[in-house]
């Protein structure tokens, strides 16, 4: 087992927690890890994430001082009358091995941009290392390119009518005319030369300066609703954590006015009011409990949700703790001019937008599904969990949160368990589970039962500490990675 003074990491990629740890190793703190993740994540995880999509940080320090960092996208279209704020773009459908969803892509789907400007924010506030430092990880994989493994090649293969929508698109992800393939290396020198800038920009040029003009004039050429000024008016928000309590425990997570974490908290609100300790983890009885449980959430939400999300979660040895999600949707497909970074498609998600698309005026928040969570027993967190899956990312990180506070399970047996998720309609079932439980739930609900395990489920990446031992884990639906980090 490892020791308690290690620093524990877990992300979506083997290199997102090498940048981690780099940082740690410098004499970084969790922080630093987490943000030299997130710019790594951006660069390697491409398909879930981007500096042109949005995101929250939520961090506890080891004195205990507790924040959410909201930089998630906002709605944009100030520089437009309220007549021309008409999104337009392209319907995509994603196919799943045993389901579809669709997703709208182009100019018209781009959100304000928050991640940039988020983790630019937290570095100036928690922040211990130079910037350079930070973004160095990131900014060399993008010159030397990073070679795709195989849960990679897949996902990008469901997206490519996305990545490859516009010449800037295909000259990074078809730089030989087609979708690049398992082994293969993905390099991205626009990318390279804005990190290596940004230390000295720290995204000024992005946001306010020329850089915004140009995106401002091909989003507009192109019938999208992002302008410059809405770059410019774009904030980060600090937040308090919505804070509850389970079974003995303080939970931690996403506030309003996304809607994730209230979603979680109402869940194991729900779970608490029946009694699992006479029950055995993956029983007819412990089924039955999670499917009302999400039946009757499902019910309440207003469907806010995100598409490709990616986590990242530190521990350092000190206590600090950071819970770092990051989405860009599924891509619109538009790369700013010049950059190598994929914007968003946030206005195209209709779960994002209950009322309607382009209901919301310019500069409104808009609601995600994201939950980034910190679980603190006896003044120190104990878990620091995330995930990454759309409107499974409720179900997801309720079935990892109870499995490690109400059975006990590893971090990583309980990322590995098999998931169920309600969506509504069907109860959606990973191969795995005991014959007699899925009779039990096929008796109350009916079944779509899937081949095998697939990122449709969510993609957490925890860590857990106790006194006297600390571990981590990501998940193999997202082909996650995990270090203990001894400095």
């Amino acid at each position: 087992m490892p020791q308690p003074a290690a620093d524990l990491v877990a992300t979506g990629h083997p290199e997102t927690s090498a940048a981690a740890a780099g940082a740690l190793r410098q004499g970084g703190t969790a922080f630093d890890a987490a943000l030299a993740a997130g710019f790594a994540a951006s660069v390697v995880e491409p398909m879930f994430t981007s500096l042109g999509g949005g995101g929250f940080l939520l961090a506890r320090s080891a004195a205990g001082r507790e924040v959410l960092y909201d930089f998630f996208v906002d709605t944009p279209g100030r520089e437009l009358p309220a007549a021309e704020r008409e999104t337009h773009f392209l319907p995509m459908t994603v196919n799943f091995p045993a389901s579809q969803q669709v997703f709208n892509i182009g100019r018209g789907a781009v959100a304000v941009p928050g991640t940039l400007r988020g983790l630019l924010h937290v570095h100036e506030r928690l922040g211990s290392l130079p910037l350079a430092e930070i973004v160095a990880p990131a900014a060399r994989l993008a010159r030397q390119g990073v070679v795709l493994n195989a849960h990679q090649a897949y996902v990008q293969e469901l997206l490519l009518p996305i990545l490859t929508l516009t010449e800037a698109g295909r000259a990074i992800y078809t730089p030989e005319g087609r979708g690049l393939r398992e082994g293969e290396r993905l390099v991205n020198r626009d990318l390279a030369d804005f990190l290596d800038a940004l230390p000295r920009d720290r995204g000024r040029d992005f946001y306010e300066g020329s850089l915004a003009q140009r995106i401002s004039a091909e989003m507009h050429n192109g019938q999208g609703l992002l302008g410059a000024a809405d770059l410019a008016a774009y904030r980060v928000e600090e937040r308090e954590p919505l804070a509850f309590r389970y079974r003995g425990w303080r939970i931690l997570t996403n506030p309003p006015p996304s809607t994730g974490g209230a979603l979680v908290a109402r869940a194991l609100s729900r779970l608490e009011d029946r009694d699992l300790t006479r029950c055995a983890w993956g029983s007819a009885e412990h089924l039955v409990a999670l499917a009302e449980v999400m039946e009757e959430v499902e019910r309440l939400r207003w469907r806010p949700a995100t598409g490709g999300t990616t986590h990242v979660s530190v521990c350092d040895a000190a206590g600090n703790a950071a819970s770092l999600s990051l989405s860009n949707g599924e891509g619109a497909g538009c790369v700013a001019p010049g950059t190598g970074i994929m914007l968003n498609n946030m206005l195209g998600e209709d779960d994002l937008h209950p009322q309607g698309f382009h209901a919301s005026p310019p500069g409104r928040r808009v609601a995600s599904m994201m939950s980034p969570a910190i679980v603190v027993k006896d003044g120190g967190p104990v878990l620091v969990a995330g995930s990454g899956g759309s409107k499974r990312i409720r179900s997801a990180m309720l079935q990892v949160i109870s499995g490690v506070l109400d059975f006990e399970l590893g971090v990583r047996q309980a990322l590995e368990a098999p998931r169920l998720h309600w969506d509504g309609e069907l109860l959606q079932l990973e191969p795995g589970f005991e014959q007699a439980s899925v009779e039990a739930l096929r008796s109350r609900w009916p079944l779509n039962r899937w081949p095998e395990r697939n990122l449709y489920f969510g993609g957490v990446h925890a860590v857990t500490r106790s006194a006297d031992s600390g571990s981590a884990a990501g998940d193999p639906r997202r082909s996650g990675h995990a270090l203990v980090v001894r400095r």
